[in-house]
């Protein structure tokens, strides 16, 4: 990989990635933290000007804030995130540098949108439970009543945010559980894009007919704590909620304690604010179904990512414009 210049880039990886991928790095002549821990801030700056870096690879785990960015060396001229959220970046501190960010888009809408009918039906149906009366030994067979669940198919779908990753979740949700899908968007899509969803004109319009709930939403100002005390009143009784998108969309107090009542009904959670140091609320309810955040987590999709992390770097290095530019 070569820069407009023709001379080869250097690019500084923050963590270790599949295998499959990691070849492809070697290849491009990366240095890679092997360890596999986080680098902290300091340690991300240092190894940039050690290696003289042309580009930064780094992950959402990886906070890239101004601090950092001004603390970069020169020769640093992209910032590639192994992530299609970017609120862990300081997109402003990027430009006044002018330093590209990149992001991977697309590639893993099919894997997250797989991960939240999985949280759904998880929470629907009980599943937690359902395996810790088999690991724990206390399954006396089949009964009646036994963790009785909610019914999924023609349930009403409420999609909070119908980006790429919304409208995956609602196609796969509409064609294979026969929902009838809402959405609320920061503006209405085009039809072709709704694919016969129905637009809400305000958030409080979409609660109200979500007895399923998905939060799909980047992680912004505005979207913070989206689902409180006060939108969880307007869900309808024993709605299941659930979260793919960022941790910092749920207030968690106002969750667990709905949890607790049964005001909602199970919740199926891929994202936690603070993670790894999730509310421990969550872990002594039998009605969540918890996932560790790995809604891209197949090898095929982080394989893409991955690819398209390098090709676009090699693409902003050359000169050239991507499509997957946030900054």
């Amino acid at each position: 990989m070569s820069d407009e210049r023709g001379t080869p880039a250097r690019i500084v990886v923050t963590r270790r990635f599949a295998p499959a991928l990691m070849d492809r790095f070697a290849t491009a002549g990366a240095w890679v933290n092997l360890d596999d821990e986080p680098l902290t801030a300091a340690e991300i700056a240092v190894t940039a000007a050690d290696h003289a870096a042309d580009a930064l690879v780094v992950t959402a785990t990886d906070r890239v804030d101004a601090a950092l960015i001004a603390a970069l060396p020169p020769s640093v001229r992209a910032i590639a995130t192994y992530s299609v959220g970017h609120d862990h970046l300081d997109l402003d501190a990027a430009r006044a540098r002018g330093i590209a960010v990149l992001t991977t888009p697309d590639v893993l809408s099919d894997a997250v949108s797989e991960m939240a009918v999985l949280c759904l039906l998880g929470a629907a149906r009980r599943a937690h439970e359902g395996a810790r009366l088999i690991y724990e030994g206390r399954w006396r067979g089949w009964s009646p009543t036994l963790l009785l669940g909610r019914d999924v198919t023609g349930g009403r779908l409420g999609v909070f945010g119908m980006g790429r990753i919304g409208r995956a979740v609602a196609r796969r949700l509409a064609r294979g559980f026969d929902m009838e899908v809402h959405y609320f968007n920061r503006s209405r899509l085009a039809p072709e894009l709704e694919d016969g969803a129905s637009y809400c004109d305000s958030a409080a319009d979409l609660l109200a007919v979500s007895d399923f709930l998905v939060l799909a939403a980047p992680a912004t100002p505005e979207t913070a704590r989206f689902l409180n005390a006060d939108s969880i009143a307007r869900l309808p009784p024993d709605a299941v909620v659930v979260n793919v998108a960022r941790g910092g969309l749920v207030d968690d107090e106002a969750l667990i304690a709905a949890l607790r009542t049964g005001r909602v009904a199970a919740a199926g959670l891929d994202v936690f604010d603070g993670e790894p140091a999730l509310h421990p609320g969550y872990l002594d309810l039998p009605n969540v179904f918890l996932q560790p955040h790995q809604g891209s987590a197949t090898v095929g999709t982080r394989v893409r990512m991955g690819e398209l992390l390098l090709d676009s770097v090699e693409a902003v290095l050359a000169g050239r414009e991507v499509g997957n530019r946030v900054a």
